[in-house]
């Protein structure tokens, strides 16, 4: 604690300005959360497993499934989301609130790094990058297994690089840890493993030390991972044969042909930094896109910051093999290279330049655009998406409408599905209860709520093949209610 103080004594200007940038990236997370914050399929399935583990202890051996490929995370994010909901007494915004906080520590972790990577100006100026992004803000304050790869991608690679140049293996331990968490985040987090193998071989060390801190590690890896690998056991190892499928049968997701990957390298490296760090400002995106890769090149040359350019080139690389659509959230696990990378640019540049007063007038004003594009895009000075307020109106108006009675519920819509109602109504004990082909008696009852969030020329819940609707049998509208601007029906079943 008193190095702290001390530090804070010595440095109060670069003190002053981490807090102030801290306080800005807070706000632009914290402000009306549960207005803003995310609240869909993923979101609404995802509260529902973790309020069953707190309210009847159903303990989770398996995480969210992925959208590609058939296959499931580790369990690890429903149990960070636990206690969180718990707090906040089973709201959403909870657990919404803890993937904030993460965010601000990302930030915090950003100035760290890059202050012994680079130097102080580096740093902040990664930083406040990082604070005001506005696509890093969108997947900052909504609860969802990838928000929370950033932290934990930056702490692997920090861990590995205290190993590799300090010696100091007790990172080995942080390292394992903080890995384990990235897998469970996401599975493009093993696009991390390229440079931490890299960086682990020129570690080169055999002494007693390190191997114990290995043991120790390995062991604390695999306890993590355990829930996932008993998961598998119990289920004829569908999770790996999925894994292994997806790299090699389905062809229509991976391809190492060069022609074809090499093609997307541009594009995706392109797109990763004109969304991140120029707002998604195309012309800007390609300025500083050029920038960067000539600062990459020049860093190889030079062999400096090798580590940080390997771990941002091999997620380029490893996106690149991929033949679907590559979203902002893909990059997850390079988002605070991105940052470092643009804040060690800059400030190389004004040290190169440091004589030319028009050339630093120059970077300093494309700073400014960067820092100013990027607050006048923010999330906040758009409408909030009202998901969660909107969830509880019509679930609190369908509740109310069942009449205390037992009824079924279901959903047509592009981006939700009937969790986002259903967790609000199970946590009220109302009487919902989900179909079963298998169980009619017992499952289907004699009335079925569904919220079409489509148009209302788009909605027919009488004929939508979803299998919620058809487990319930023939139907017919008994009456229909506009709800926030969504179509709710109660359906019966025709004589």
């Amino acid at each position: 604690m008193g190095k702290i103080v001390n530090w804070v004594k010595n440095n109060k200007v670069e003190f002053a300005i981490l807090v102030a940038i801290i306080a800005i990236g807070a706000f632009l997370r914290l402000y009306k959360i549960d207005e803003y914050m995310t609240f869909l399929g993923d979101e609404g399935r995802d509260v529902i497993v973790v309020s069953r583990f707190l309210k009847y202890f159903d303990i989770m051996l398996v995480g969210p499934g992925t959208s590609i490929g058939n296959m499931y995370l580790g369990p690890l994010y429903y149990y960070m989301m636990a206690l969180p909901l718990l707090i906040a007494n089973f709201s959403p915004v909870g657990p919404a609130v803890m993937v904030t906080l993460l965010g601000i520590a990302t930030i915090i972790l950003v100035w760290w790094v890059g202050r012994e990577w680079f130097l102080p100006k580096a740093a902040l100026i990664a930083a406040t990058l990082y604070a005001i992004s506005p696509t890093i803000i969108v997947y900052s304050r909504s609860s969802w297994n990838p928000n929370v790869m950033p932290f934990f991608s930056l702490l692997s690679i920090y861990s590995i690089w205290r190993v590799w140049k300090n010696k100091e293996f007790k990172w080995l331990i942080v390292l394992g840890i903080s890995f384990a968490f990235v897998l469970q985040s996401h599975y493009l987090g093993l696009l991390l493993l390229p440079t931490l193998g890299l960086f682990w071989y020129f570690t080169k060390n055999k002494s007693q030390e390190f191997k114990k801190k290995l043991l120790i590690t390995s062991i604390i890896f695999i306890l993590l991972m355990s829930p996932l690998i008993i998961f598998d056991a119990r289920h004829g190892w569908r999770n790996f044969i999925a894994m292994g499928q997806f790299f090699s049968v389905k062809k229509d997701a991976v391809t190492f042909k060069p022609w074809f990957f090499v093609s997307k390298i541009w594009p995706i490296y392109k797109m990763s930094i004109t969304s991140l760090v120029a707002a998604k400002i195309n012309l800007l995106g390609i300025a500083t896109s050029i920038g960067l890769a000539s600062y990459m090149i020049w860093s190889v040359i030079k062999k400096k910051n090798l580590l940080l350019v390997s771990w941002f080139s091999f997620g380029i690389l490893g996106l690149s093999v991929y033949k679907g659509q590559v979203y902002d959230h893909y990059f997850g696990f390079i988002f605070p290279a991105i940052f470092l990378l643009i804040g060690a640019l800059i400030y190389e540049l004004s040290q190169i330049k440091k004589q030319q007063k028009l050339f630093s007038i120059c970077l300093y004003v494309y700073l400014a655009v960067l820092v100013l594009v990027n607050l006048w895009n923010t999330p906040i000075r758009k409408a909030p998406n009202m998901q969660l307020p909107r969830s509880i109106m019509i679930s609190r108006f369908i509740e109310e409408k069942a009449n205390g009675e037992r009824f079924n519920i279901a959903t047509i819509s592009k981006n939700s599905n009937r969790d986002v109602y259903q967790y609000f109504l199970l946590l009220w004990g109302a009487k919902v209860v989900d179909t079963d082909p298998s169980a009619v008696v017992y499952t289907v009852t004699d009335q079925l709520f569904v919220v079409c969030e489509m148009p209302k020329e788009k909605c027919d819940p009488t004929h939508d093949p979803s299998a919620w609707i058809t487990n319930f049998g023939w139907t017919k509208i008994v009456d229909r209610w506009e709800v926030w601007g969504t179509n709710v029906y109660k359906l019966g079943h025709t004589d």
